[in-house]
């Protein structure tokens, strides 16, 4: 089976999702993932549920490229917020075809494992309501910094829908060994994010903060083994998410995610023209 990729959110962080959809397109990928869950962060731009003018730009442009949505984010587990509140995003983004949502844990205390997994849950009921399964990711400098941490809190949750996101940057400054991935259940893995890192693991977490969120490399540049890890998972879609601010000024938005996807098929074995660094 030929493998699909996503253009996901902070790939082209700042882009609007019609001009995305329409990008990912011209550059060949299958899908875009993209943010309707605002985390009023600077320099943010997706869209709330609420601005019918952009979802309308957003299905025309879908029907006229055949770009689908893949996933959407963000269903943080946080003090203050509500699943509830994650409702009409997700109707939204169901209503476009998305299949999958994104959570990570936020909270600040260590003693709070009840709490997320109850939140997790929730969220899982409220997703399935749309036909949409629930990836909870580890970004190493979050409350669950480790595959292992993670998965508890789904096991534990136990909701037919309930998920794994592996990010291969996380996977990278988590040291998260091929014997824990093979563990999980494949069930569990609906699609992954992909990019490369470099060797050296930021030594705090204001490090790794800079890191995925600026300075991730195209896949080959950097340490990961894609053919090893790959080996170990089901193979599901991939959505690219790799924001490299520098990339991004230099070659622009449709520039970047050509890039994006062109290492990832050399790397992955499905053809691409050659990246030069």
């Amino acid at each position: 089976m030929e493998r699909t990729y996503s253009l996901a959110y902070l790939t082209v962080h700042g882009c609007p999702p019609p001009e995305m959809i329409h990008i990912a397109a011209r550059t060949g990928y299958d899908y875009v993932s993209l943010r309707p869950i605002p985390l009023n962060l600077p320099g943010e731009v997706g869209y709330l549920p609420e601005d019918r003018e952009m979802i309308k730009k957003t299905r025309a442009a879908m029907k006229e490229t055949g770009i689908g949505v893949l996933d959407l984010e963000l269903a943080r587990i946080v003090e203050g917020v509500e699943p509830r509140s994650y409702a009409p995003a997700m109707e939204v983004m169901a209503g476009l075809g998305a299949k999958h949502v994104i959570s990570s844990a936020w909270t600040k205390r260590t003693d709070d494992r009840d709490f997320i997994v109850d939140r997790f849950a929730e969220i899982c009921d409220l997703a399935h309501g749309f036909g949409l399964t629930v990836n909870l990711e580890f970004p190493t400098f979050s409350r669950l910094t480790n595959l292992q941490e993670a998965a508890d809190i789904v096991r534990a949750a136990d909701r037919p829908n309930g998920g794994i996101l592996i990010d291969t940057l996380y996977h990278h400054f988590s040291r998260v060994s091929l014997d824990e991935i093979r563990q999980l259940p494949d069930s569990w893995i609906n699609f992954l994010h992909l990019c490369d890192a470099p060797r050296d693991i930021p030594p705090d977490r204001e490090g790794m903060i800079r890191v995925a969120r600026d300075e991730r490399l195209y896949c080959g540049e950097g340490c990961i083994d894609f053919s090893e890890l790959l080996g170990c998972l089901p193979p599901v879609p991939c959505s690219i998410e790799l924001p490299n601010a520098r990339r991004l000024q230099e070659l622009g938005y449709e520039g970047h995610a050509r890039r994006c996807l062109e290492a990832a098929k050399q790397q992955l074995g499905h053809g691409g023209d050659k990246v030069l660094g």
